[in-house]
């Protein structure tokens, strides 16, 4: 696995799933620390503090995070692309499938 197109299809694939934490980190930062800054408005539902989200928020992205890494260190040891550029593709190609949602909506 010499090319990056094996793992450019991998974290294409994970970003389906990825939607989740991202769609949750956006809350998040969208409804307190951007909101306190001016730059969004608060959901005008959002009543029950940042301690509820933070318990759903934390442990989803968390889990994501292992499988994205477990799915991503051997594909690194295999592929020729020096590993400042393989980590940039990796970061990046699971928010295609985000990226794409939000252009269609």
């Amino acid at each position: 696995m010499k090319h990056w197109s094996a793992p450019l299809l991998v974290n294409l694939l994970l970003g389906i799933p990825a939607v989740v934490p991202i769609w949750l980190l956006w809350y998040l930062a969208a409804n307190w620390p951007l909101a306190d800054l001016g730059l969004t408005v608060r959901e005008p539902t959002e009543n029950d503090g940042m301690a509820v989200w933070l318990v759903i928020v934390v442990p989803v992205v968390a889990l994501f995070g292992v499988i994205w890494w477990l799915a991503n260190m051997p594909l690194r040891r295999r592929t020729a692309l020096a590993p400042r550029t393989y980590w940039l593709l990796s970061l990046a190609a699971p928010l295609l499938p985000t990226a794409v949602l939000i252009l269609v909506s």
